[in-house]
Protein backbone atom coordinates (compact mmCIF):
# COMPACT_ATOMS: atom_id res chain seq x y z
CA UNK A 1 0.00 0.00 0.00
CA UNK A 2 1.60 3.71 -1.34
CA UNK A 3 2.27 5.34 2.11
CA UNK A 4 -0.48 7.48 3.67
CA UNK A 5 -0.07 11.48 3.01
CA UNK A 6 -1.61 14.51 4.72
CA UNK A 7 -1.97 17.91 3.82
CA UNK A 8 -0.80 20.54 6.29
CA UNK A 9 -2.79 22.90 7.55
CA UNK A 10 -2.32 25.97 10.27
CA UNK A 11 -4.52 27.23 13.09
CA UNK A 12 -3.32 29.77 14.52
CA UNK A 13 -4.39 33.05 16.75
CA UNK A 14 -3.01 36.68 17.74
CA UNK A 15 -1.16 36.93 20.74
CA UNK A 16 -0.71 40.34 20.86
CA UNK A 17 2.86 40.23 21.75
CA UNK A 18 1.74 39.76 25.41
CA UNK A 19 2.91 36.44 27.11
CA UNK A 20 -0.40 36.15 29.27
CA UNK A 21 -2.09 36.06 26.20
CA UNK A 22 0.17 33.79 24.87
CA UNK A 23 -0.36 30.76 27.19
CA UNK A 24 -4.29 31.50 27.18
CA UNK A 25 -4.51 31.17 23.67
CA UNK A 26 -2.39 27.64 23.22
CA UNK A 27 -4.44 26.20 26.24
CA UNK A 28 -7.37 27.36 23.88
CA UNK A 29 -5.59 25.79 20.70
CA UNK A 30 -5.19 22.06 22.52
CA UNK A 31 -8.50 22.09 24.52
CA UNK A 32 -10.68 23.28 22.50
CA UNK A 33 -9.72 23.11 18.64
CA UNK A 34 -7.80 19.60 19.79
CA UNK A 35 -4.57 20.96 18.28
CA UNK A 36 -1.83 17.85 18.51
CA UNK A 37 1.12 19.65 16.86
CA UNK A 38 2.62 23.27 17.48
CA UNK A 39 4.85 25.05 15.56
CA UNK A 40 6.06 28.44 16.96
CA UNK A 41 5.44 31.28 18.20
CA UNK A 42 6.93 34.24 17.54
CA UNK A 43 9.38 35.58 20.16
CA UNK A 44 11.24 34.21 23.17
CA UNK A 45 8.79 35.69 25.76
CA UNK A 46 5.95 34.05 24.00
CA UNK A 47 7.80 30.84 24.06
CA UNK A 48 8.96 30.75 27.23
CA UNK A 49 5.28 30.64 28.66
CA UNK A 50 3.88 28.38 25.93
CA UNK A 51 6.48 25.80 26.37
CA UNK A 52 5.41 24.50 29.77
CA UNK A 53 1.53 24.57 28.80
CA UNK A 54 2.51 21.65 25.76
CA UNK A 55 5.16 20.11 27.85
CA UNK A 56 2.03 19.45 30.06
CA UNK A 57 0.05 18.25 27.80
CA UNK A 58 2.47 16.11 25.72
CA UNK A 59 2.28 18.05 22.55
CA UNK A 60 5.63 18.45 20.46
CA UNK A 61 6.83 21.75 20.02
CA UNK A 62 8.91 22.79 16.87
CA UNK A 63 10.31 26.69 16.77
CA UNK A 64 11.97 28.35 14.60
CA UNK A 65 11.89 32.05 16.63
CA UNK A 66 13.94 31.57 20.25
CA UNK A 67 17.46 31.60 20.58
CA UNK A 68 18.13 31.83 24.93
CA UNK A 69 19.90 28.79 26.24
CA UNK A 70 17.48 28.82 29.08
CA UNK A 71 15.05 27.37 26.63
CA UNK A 72 17.08 24.30 26.67
CA UNK A 73 17.97 23.87 30.61
CA UNK A 74 13.78 23.19 31.67
CA UNK A 75 13.98 18.87 31.14
CA UNK A 76 11.24 19.72 28.05
CA UNK A 77 11.31 16.56 26.52
CA UNK A 78 8.10 18.37 23.56
CA UNK A 79 10.41 20.81 22.64
CA UNK A 80 12.33 21.42 19.60
CA UNK A 81 14.18 24.45 18.36
CA UNK A 82 15.79 24.74 14.78
CA UNK A 83 17.57 28.00 15.24
CA UNK A 84 21.29 28.56 16.48
CA UNK A 85 21.24 28.97 20.90
CA UNK A 86 21.94 32.62 21.84
CA UNK A 87 25.79 32.14 23.31
CA UNK A 88 26.88 31.11 20.07
CA UNK A 89 25.62 34.81 18.36
CA UNK A 90 28.95 35.96 18.54
CA UNK A 91 31.96 33.47 19.14
CA UNK A 92 32.76 33.12 15.83
CA UNK A 93 33.80 36.34 15.66
CA UNK A 94 36.63 34.80 18.35
CA UNK A 95 37.48 32.18 16.53
CA UNK A 96 37.76 34.72 13.12
CA UNK A 97 40.22 36.47 15.01
CA UNK A 98 41.85 33.82 16.32
CA UNK A 99 42.75 32.12 12.58
CA UNK A 100 43.84 35.66 11.26
CA UNK A 101 46.30 35.94 14.55
CA UNK A 102 47.38 32.19 13.54
CA UNK A 103 47.55 33.68 9.90
CA UNK A 104 50.02 36.43 11.15
CA UNK A 105 52.27 33.98 12.98
CA UNK A 106 51.17 34.86 15.82
CA UNK A 107 49.68 32.31 18.69
CA UNK A 108 46.02 33.30 19.54
CA UNK A 109 46.28 33.75 22.96
CA UNK A 110 47.97 37.66 22.11
CA UNK A 111 44.85 38.58 20.97
CA UNK A 112 43.01 41.23 23.46
CA UNK A 113 38.92 41.64 23.48
CA UNK A 114 36.81 44.48 24.75
CA UNK A 115 33.50 43.89 25.43
CA UNK A 116 30.12 45.69 26.61
CA UNK A 117 26.81 44.05 26.91
CA UNK A 118 23.19 44.70 27.88
CA UNK A 119 22.26 43.45 31.28
CA UNK A 120 19.29 41.28 29.89
CA UNK A 121 19.04 37.22 29.43
CA UNK A 122 19.89 37.13 26.37
CA UNK A 123 22.60 39.57 25.75
CA UNK A 124 24.60 38.01 28.82
CA UNK A 125 23.97 34.58 27.04
CA UNK A 126 25.91 36.16 24.31
CA UNK A 127 28.47 37.24 26.37
CA UNK A 128 29.10 33.92 28.43
CA UNK A 129 29.61 32.14 24.95
CA UNK A 130 31.77 34.69 24.15
CA UNK A 131 33.93 34.39 27.76
CA UNK A 132 33.87 30.27 27.09
CA UNK A 133 35.01 30.54 23.71
CA UNK A 134 37.97 32.94 25.04
CA UNK A 135 39.08 30.94 28.02
CA UNK A 136 39.39 28.03 25.51
CA UNK A 137 41.67 30.15 23.09
CA UNK A 138 43.24 31.84 26.23
CA UNK A 139 43.01 34.97 25.32
CA UNK A 140 42.94 38.02 27.08
CA UNK A 141 39.68 40.08 27.83
CA UNK A 142 40.78 43.76 28.81
CA UNK A 143 37.51 45.54 28.69
CA UNK A 144 34.36 43.51 29.87
CA UNK A 145 31.40 46.05 30.58
CA UNK A 146 27.91 46.89 31.01
CA UNK A 147 25.66 49.30 29.14
CA UNK A 148 24.17 51.84 31.19
CA UNK A 149 19.86 50.79 31.36
CA UNK A 150 18.89 53.57 29.24
CA UNK A 151 21.57 52.51 26.53
CA UNK A 152 22.28 56.19 25.37
CA UNK A 153 25.79 57.07 26.71
CA UNK A 154 28.88 54.17 26.22
CA UNK A 155 31.86 57.22 26.13
CA UNK A 156 33.14 55.72 29.33
CA UNK A 157 33.81 52.11 27.54
CA UNK A 158 34.96 53.68 24.01
CA UNK A 159 37.43 55.82 25.99
CA UNK A 160 39.26 52.81 27.40
CA UNK A 161 38.81 50.73 24.12
CA UNK A 162 40.61 53.64 22.82
CA UNK A 163 43.38 53.37 25.23
CA UNK A 164 43.95 49.57 25.28
CA UNK A 165 43.81 49.01 21.59
CA UNK A 166 42.27 45.85 21.13
CA UNK A 167 42.40 43.17 18.53
CA UNK A 168 38.46 42.31 18.72
CA UNK A 169 35.66 44.37 19.97
CA UNK A 170 32.14 42.90 20.45
CA UNK A 171 28.60 44.53 21.59
CA UNK A 172 25.26 43.33 22.66
CA UNK A 173 22.81 45.75 23.31
CA UNK A 174 19.90 45.30 20.78
CA UNK A 175 18.77 47.84 18.70
CA UNK A 176 19.53 50.90 21.24
CA UNK A 177 22.24 49.77 21.93
CA UNK A 178 24.10 49.05 18.49
CA UNK A 179 23.17 52.36 17.48
CA UNK A 180 24.72 53.72 20.43
CA UNK A 181 27.95 52.36 20.03
CA UNK A 182 27.75 53.24 16.42
CA UNK A 183 27.15 56.48 16.78
CA UNK A 184 29.08 57.23 19.53
CA UNK A 185 32.21 54.94 17.71
CA UNK A 186 31.65 57.41 14.93
CA UNK A 187 31.93 60.38 17.32
CA UNK A 188 35.43 59.00 18.97
CA UNK A 189 36.90 57.17 15.70
CA UNK A 190 37.35 53.96 17.05
CA UNK A 191 39.33 51.76 14.65
CA UNK A 192 40.26 48.25 16.02
CA UNK A 193 40.78 45.16 13.38
CA UNK A 194 37.81 43.67 14.10
CA UNK A 195 34.32 44.02 15.48
CA UNK A 196 31.13 42.29 16.02
CA UNK A 197 27.74 43.39 17.07
CA UNK A 198 24.24 41.85 17.16
CA UNK A 199 21.35 43.15 15.68
CA UNK A 200 23.19 45.29 13.00
CA UNK A 201 20.09 45.28 10.28
CA UNK A 202 17.10 46.05 12.91
CA UNK A 203 19.29 49.43 14.29
CA UNK A 204 19.57 50.06 10.86
CA UNK A 205 23.34 51.18 11.34
CA UNK A 206 24.26 50.97 7.42
CA UNK A 207 21.83 53.46 6.90
CA UNK A 208 22.58 55.84 9.70
CA UNK A 209 25.93 55.36 10.24
CA UNK A 210 27.11 54.13 7.24
CA UNK A 211 30.88 54.99 7.50
CA UNK A 212 31.38 53.36 10.96
CA UNK A 213 29.44 50.19 9.99
CA UNK A 214 31.91 49.76 7.26
CA UNK A 215 33.36 45.84 8.26
CA UNK A 216 31.39 45.11 11.68
CA UNK A 217 30.64 41.16 11.67
CA UNK A 218 27.06 40.79 12.35
CA UNK A 219 25.22 37.65 12.93
CA UNK A 220 22.12 36.57 11.85
CA UNK A 221 20.17 32.93 11.25
CA UNK A 222 19.79 33.03 7.73
CA UNK A 223 20.74 35.07 5.01
CA UNK A 224 19.78 34.95 1.37
CA UNK A 225 23.22 34.60 -0.04
CA UNK A 226 24.08 31.71 2.03
CA UNK A 227 25.16 28.72 -0.43
CA UNK A 228 22.92 25.91 0.81
CA UNK A 229 19.56 23.98 -0.42
CA UNK A 230 17.22 21.83 0.61
CA UNK A 231 14.50 19.48 -1.42
CA UNK A 232 11.68 21.11 -0.66
CA UNK A 233 12.78 25.20 -1.05
CA UNK A 234 15.81 24.37 -2.86
CA UNK A 235 18.28 27.60 -2.27
CA UNK A 236 17.99 30.93 0.02
CA UNK A 237 18.31 32.93 -3.12
CA UNK A 238 15.39 30.90 -4.90
CA UNK A 239 13.10 31.74 -1.57
CA UNK A 240 14.05 34.73 -1.27
CA UNK A 241 12.96 35.41 -4.82
CA UNK A 242 9.52 33.38 -4.63
CA UNK A 243 8.48 34.89 -1.00
CA UNK A 244 9.40 38.57 -2.26
CA UNK A 245 7.17 37.96 -5.79
CA UNK A 246 4.23 36.18 -3.28
CA UNK A 247 4.54 38.72 -0.72
CA UNK A 248 5.57 42.04 -2.10
CA UNK A 249 8.47 41.89 0.35
CA UNK A 250 11.82 44.21 -0.10
CA UNK A 251 13.93 42.48 2.11
CA UNK A 252 12.76 38.90 3.29
CA UNK A 253 13.62 39.10 7.02
CA UNK A 254 15.33 35.53 8.97
CA UNK A 255 12.40 35.23 10.83
CA UNK A 256 10.12 33.94 7.91
CA UNK A 257 12.88 31.87 6.43
CA UNK A 258 13.18 30.27 9.67
CA UNK A 259 9.34 29.61 9.95
CA UNK A 260 9.53 28.04 6.47
CA UNK A 261 12.33 25.96 7.78
CA UNK A 262 10.27 24.46 10.90
CA UNK A 263 7.43 23.70 8.61
CA UNK A 264 9.65 21.54 6.93
CA UNK A 265 11.04 19.93 9.72
CA UNK A 266 7.70 18.86 10.64
CA UNK A 267 6.61 17.82 7.14
CA UNK A 268 9.59 15.67 7.09
CA UNK A 269 9.32 14.01 10.72
CA UNK A 270 5.20 12.99 9.87
CA UNK A 271 6.27 11.67 6.75
CA UNK A 272 8.97 9.45 8.43
CA UNK A 273 6.55 9.10 11.55
CA UNK A 274 3.39 8.02 9.02
CA UNK A 275 1.71 8.58 12.26
CA UNK A 276 -0.65 10.92 13.42
CA UNK A 277 -0.01 9.92 17.29
CA UNK A 278 2.00 13.32 19.37
CA UNK A 279 4.10 10.49 21.29
CA UNK A 280 5.30 8.46 17.87
CA UNK A 281 5.95 11.62 16.32
CA UNK A 282 7.71 13.21 19.22
CA UNK A 283 9.74 10.37 18.91
CA UNK A 284 10.44 10.57 15.12
CA UNK A 285 11.34 14.15 16.24
CA UNK A 286 14.09 13.18 18.41
CA UNK A 287 15.66 11.33 15.48
CA UNK A 288 15.48 14.25 13.12
CA UNK A 289 18.75 14.92 10.74
CA UNK A 290 18.11 16.66 8.08
CA UNK A 291 19.96 19.94 5.23
CA UNK A 292 17.81 22.61 5.13
CA UNK A 293 18.31 25.99 3.51
CA UNK A 294 18.36 27.27 7.28
CA UNK A 295 21.36 24.65 8.03
CA UNK A 296 20.74 21.04 9.38
CA UNK A 297 19.10 20.03 11.97
CA UNK A 298 19.68 17.17 14.31
CA UNK A 299 18.41 17.59 17.80
CA UNK A 300 20.04 17.39 20.94
CA UNK A 301 18.89 15.48 23.98
CA UNK A 302 17.48 18.87 25.39
CA UNK A 303 15.71 19.78 22.15
CA UNK A 304 18.46 21.85 20.99
CA UNK A 305 20.05 22.03 17.75
CA UNK A 306 24.02 21.86 18.42
CA UNK A 307 24.81 21.74 14.56
CA UNK A 308 23.50 25.22 13.74
CA UNK A 309 25.82 27.67 13.41
CA UNK A 310 24.80 31.46 13.35
CA UNK A 311 25.33 32.99 9.86
CA UNK A 312 27.64 36.01 10.06
CA UNK A 313 27.33 38.53 7.50
CA UNK A 314 30.14 41.59 7.38
CA UNK A 315 28.82 45.08 6.07
CA UNK A 316 31.21 45.65 2.60
CA UNK A 317 30.50 48.47 0.71
CA UNK A 318 27.24 49.00 2.68
CA UNK A 319 26.12 45.53 1.69
CA UNK A 320 25.56 42.38 4.02
CA UNK A 321 27.87 39.79 2.76
CA UNK A 322 27.84 35.68 4.34
CA UNK A 323 31.82 35.23 5.49
CA UNK A 324 30.74 32.63 7.81
CA UNK A 325 30.68 29.29 8.05
CA UNK A 326 32.78 28.83 4.88
CA UNK A 327 30.44 26.26 3.55
CA UNK A 328 28.22 28.78 2.84
CA UNK A 329 30.08 32.01 2.61
CA UNK A 330 29.76 34.00 -0.41
CA UNK A 331 32.40 36.29 0.23
CA UNK A 332 35.77 36.33 2.38
CA UNK A 333 36.35 38.65 5.10
CA UNK A 334 37.57 41.84 5.23
CA UNK A 335 39.97 41.81 7.57
CA UNK A 336 41.57 44.39 9.22
CA UNK A 337 38.17 46.13 8.68
CA UNK A 338 37.96 49.32 6.68
CA UNK A 339 35.96 51.72 8.35
CA UNK A 340 35.82 55.18 7.39
CA UNK A 341 35.85 58.84 9.57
Amino acid sequence: MPAASYNLSIKYYDDESTPARAAQLVERLINQDNIRFVLGPYSSPMTKVVLPITEKYQIPAVQAEAAPRSLFTQGYKYHFGIVATSEKYLTPVIDMAAERAKQGGNDPSSVKVAMIFQDDPFSLDVRQGIADEIKKLNMKTVIDDRMPKDLNDITTFLTKVKALKPDVLLVSGHEKGAATAARQMSEHKIEVPLAGMTHCESAKIVNDFPKVAEGFVCPTQWDETMKAIDRLFGSPAGYNKAMQAAYNYTVVPYQTAEASCGVEVWAEALQRAQSLDPEKVRETLTKTDIKTMCGGVKFAPDGSNPGKDMVLRQIQGGKYRVVYPSEVAAASLVYPRQAQY
